[in-house]
């Protein structure tokens, strides 16, 4: 046999074993596998222990990123606005950024991408003292968000102006941290309210509250660009394909937490470092109904967020095609993978 003859036969076989494994439904297997893609070494960022995050560490969890040839160093940086200088100081490659910090921080110049984003709105309830019965008695008071710029400051703002009132005039938003840190704010009267994801209100341990205004609550669910995969521009352009099977993981992890509950919810509680089961059936509830199957961002919400993020810079000029890519999205969904991971 000829060595164009061997060559043939050896296209021939690999070709008929790809075949066989797509029938089989294995393609995902190959492209990653033993025949494919060597474990890649990066590190990657989520921005809150909170639920809508959880595709992020239950990919860790139940190591798909390893699935899908990525060996990542999974770094918890609190909020998205520090997310932010991670990313795009090179410390980390993909981080979790909500569309607000993004926006806010490409107006500034920064050079950075969303290619999909898991959560397309704001999952967050006004927590206050349960003597706070009206919104007018929240006046001359104080709420407490993560970071100013953070996805619970903008929930902050639009609650607020949902009840008649202005943000920062009528009711001052202070930076205090992460879910569990506000709610210790709370208890201790630091602030009368704060802004979390549902069921955090379980975590303020008997402290008399009350929800006063839920997202949920709003004639229309509020647009934003919440749980965004984001890189540098200069990234993707140059590792598209690592990218590519980063959004793989999450999807993959993104199913994992739609389909599996119980484990979910003690992965949940792993890395929240929660117990608490009403705090952790509350975080499930809400967002498995709010988890994108297929995640492309919302344009409208993005929209939004530069428009607020403009106001803060006059002069600057910022379009949503200039900090949105959803091509991979479009390609995992043309070429079949999303179908597969939910069949």
């Amino acid at each position: 046999m000829t060595e164009s003859e061997k060559s043939l036969a050896v296209n021939a076989e690999c070709m008929r074993r790809f075949w066989i494994l797509i029938s089989c439904g294995l393609l995902a297997s190959v492209l990653v596998g033993d025949l494919g893609y060597a474990q890649e070494r990066l590190k990657i960022s989520y921005s809150s222990i909170d639920a809508p995050n959880a595709n992020w560490y239950i990919a860790e969890d139940k190591r798909i990123y390893q699935k899908y040839g990525l060996d990542t160093d999974l770094i918890f940086i609190s909020s998205s606005t520090t997310n932010v200088a991670a990313v795009v100081a090179g410390y980390v490659k993909v981080g979790n950024i909500s569309g607000g910090a993004l926006a806010n921080a490409a107006v500034g110049g920064a050079d950075l991408v969303c290619v999909g984003s898991f959560i397309n709105t704001l999952p967050y309830d006004l927590i206050v003292n349960e003597s706070i019965k009206s919104p007018q008695s929240l006046k001359g008071k104080s709420i407490g968000i993560s970071r100013v710029g953070s996805s619970s400051d903008v929930a902050a703002r639009v609650l607020l102006k949902a009840l008649g009132l202005e943000p920062d005039r009528d009711v001052a938003i202070l930076q205090v941290g992460g879910s569990p840190e506000r709610a210790a704010s709370f208890r201790t009267g630091r602030i009368a309210g704060f802004t979390s994801p549902p069921g955090t209100v379980e975590l303020t341990k008997g402290m008399p509250h009350r929800i006063l205004v839920s997202m949920g609550d709003l004639p229309n669910r509020y647009p934003f660009p919440y749980v965004c995969v984001t890189t540098t521009k200069s990234f993707l352009a140059s590792n598209r394909s690592t990218v590519k099977r980063i959004m793989m993981a999450l999807i993959d992890g993104t199913h994992f937490f739609k389909t599996q509950k119980e484990e979910s919810k003690k992965i949940f509680a792993k890395y929240s470092r929660q117990n608490n089961e009403g705090y952790l059936e509350a975080g499930y509830q809400a967002n498995a109904k709010l988890f994108e199957r297929v995640p492309f961002v919302t344009k409208e919400g993005m929209e939004i967020q530069i428009k607020e993020a403009l106001v803060r810079k006059p002069g600057a000029t910022l379009k949503v095609n200039e900090i949105v890519d959803d091509s991979i999205v479009m390609e995992l969904e043309k070429e079949g993978f999303i179908d597969r991971i939910y069949k």
